[in-house]
């Protein structure tokens, strides 16, 4: 399994967690996971604490889907894991209004999902 395929395969997983520990609705939108049960929609982002490499994790945010979660007055949810065997283990995770969120610097992402992107380092309160 690629790493790639791999970080799929985890943020999957940790998806289905979170929409049990909140209490989200799957909401397959483009630009957003869930909903809460009060209608507004929720961007669910994970990172590894730590990477293979030794590096701190980071959650990658993409400027034209945060924007419109801010129009919508929409929830994100960080959750930080940890491989353990074949799954992982949630070590913390937070719901958070995404106008809450520090300020951001967006900067160019290439031609992934054709928007800036900023990353929020894993070590960052939120």
């Amino acid at each position: 399994m690629n790493r790639s395929h791999r970080a799929n395969h985890f943020g999957t997983a940790v998806e289905k967690k979170m929409f049990e520990k909140y209490g989200l609705e799957p909401d397959r939108r483009s630009w957003c996971d869930a909903t809460r049960s009060d209608g507004k929609p929720v961007e669910i982002k994970s990172t590894m604490r730590t990477h293979s490499d030794g590096q701190p994790g980071n959650f990658k945010l993409y400027e034209q889907y945060h924007r419109k979660l801010r129009r919508k007055g929409g929830y994100y949810v960080f959750a930080v894991y940890r491989v353990r065997g074949r799954g992982l283990q949630i070590l913390r995770s937070k719901m958070v209004h995404s106008s809450q969120l520090p300020r951001l610097s967006w900067h160019g992402g290439g031609e992934h999902r054709q928007s800036r992107q900023t990353k929020i380092p894993v070590t960052q309160p939120l």
